[in-house]
C-alpha cells in the first residue's frame, strides 16, 4: 500500500488542546511528523507537554491574533524546517437562537472559526508558494453545510471557513499546494460532552428530532476524535495527491449526503 509520506515532513496544528485537535496531533507524531502545535489554553499545553513523544514545538497562541500566529509558524520553521503540512482545528461551539445571539457571541464565533483558520492558513501558504509544496486541512463541521436550528452563528462560521480554504485552494492549485477541508459531526470531545448531559441527551442526538427538524445519526454512534484525525491526515496525505478544493464528512451519514 502507498505510504502516507509524512515521516521527517513539518506540520503546525492549531487548536492541539482540544480532543480533536490532540487526536490530529498525537496521529501526526505518530507517522514521524515534527509538529508544532499551537493553543489559547496554557494549562492544557502544559498537560500535554511531554506526553506527545515524537519531535514536537508547543506555544500558547491566540488563533485570531494574525501577529501572534504569524510569529508561531516562522518560529516553527526555524525551529523544526519548511512547514510543508497545516491542520486548521482551533474552533467554539455556540449555540442559541439567532435573534438572541448576542454581538460578542457572534463576533467570538467568527473571531475563532473563521478568521482564525483564515490567519493560519495565509501564515502558512505564504511559505509554501515559494516552494511550491504543501497540503492544508481545515476542520470545519457538517453544522456549515446544512441548516440547524440554535446554531446559525456556529454553522454559518464553519460554512465560511470551508468556502474560504477551497477557495484559496483554487489560488494555490498551480503551485502544486492542496487545500481540503474535514467536517465532522457530533464528536465525543469534552465539548460536545458538556452539552449532552446525562446519557438522554446522547439518545436524542442519535435519534434526532422532529421538534427540530434535525436527523439523527445512522450509524448510531459518536464519532470519536481520532475517526477525525484520520480523515486530516488521509488529506495531508500523499495518498490524497490528486484530491484538492474537497470536504470530507466524517458524520456517520448525519447529513444523508456524502
Amino acid at each position: 500500500m502507498r505510504s502516507l509520506g509524512l515521516e521527517g515532513r513539518v506540520a503546525v496544528v492549531s487548536g492541539v488542546a482540544g480532543g480533536i485537535g490532540a487526536a490530529v496531533l498525537r496521529a501526526l507524531v505518530a507517522e514521524g511528523v515534527l509538529v508544532a502545535g499551537f493553543d489559547s489554553n496554557p494549562a492544557a499545553i502544559a498537560s500535554i507537554a511531554g506526553s506527545t513523544g515524537g519531535t514536537v514545538l508547543l506555544g500558547r497562541v491566540d488563533v485570531r491574533n494574525s501577529q501572534e500566529v504569524e510569529e508561531f509558524v516562522q518560529q516553527a520553521e526555524e525551529t523544526l524546517g519548511p512547514v510543508t503540512l497545516a491542520a486548521s482545528v482551533a474552533g467554539v461551539l455556540h449555540t442559541g437562537l439567532a435573534l438572541e445571539t448576542s454581538d460578542e457571541a457572534w463576533e467570538t464565533v467568527f473571531a475563532v472559526n473563521t478568521t482564525g483558520v483564515f490567519n493560519l492558513c495565509r501564515a502558512v501558504a505564504r511559505r509554501m508558494v515559494p516552494r511550491r509544496q504543501g497540503s492544508i486541512v481545515t476542520v470545519a463541521s457538517n453544522a456549515g453545510g446544512i441548516p440547524r436550528h440554535g446554531m446559525a452563528a456556529y454553522g454559518a462560521s464553519k460554512a465560511a471557513a470551508s468556502l474560504f480554504t477551497r477557495s484559496l485552494g483554487l489560488e494555490l492549485a498551480e503551485y502544486g499546494i492542496r487545500c481540503n477541508v474535514v467536517s465532522p459531526g457530533s464528536t465525543r470531545t469534552q465539548m460536545l460532552e458538556g452539552m449532552l448531559g446525562d446519557g438522554a441527551g446522547e439518545e436524542r442526538l442519535l435519534r434526532g428530532s422532529l421538534e427540530t427538524f434535525k436527523v439523527g445519526i445512522p450509524l448510531g454512534k459518536l464519532a470519536q476524535p481520532e475517526d477525525v484525525a484520520e480523515a486530516v491526515l488521509f488529506l495531508l496525505s500523499d495518498r490524497a495527491s490528486h484530491i484538492t478544493l474537497s470536504e470530507m464528512l466524517v458524520d456517520g451519514g448525519a447529513t444523508l449526503r456524502g
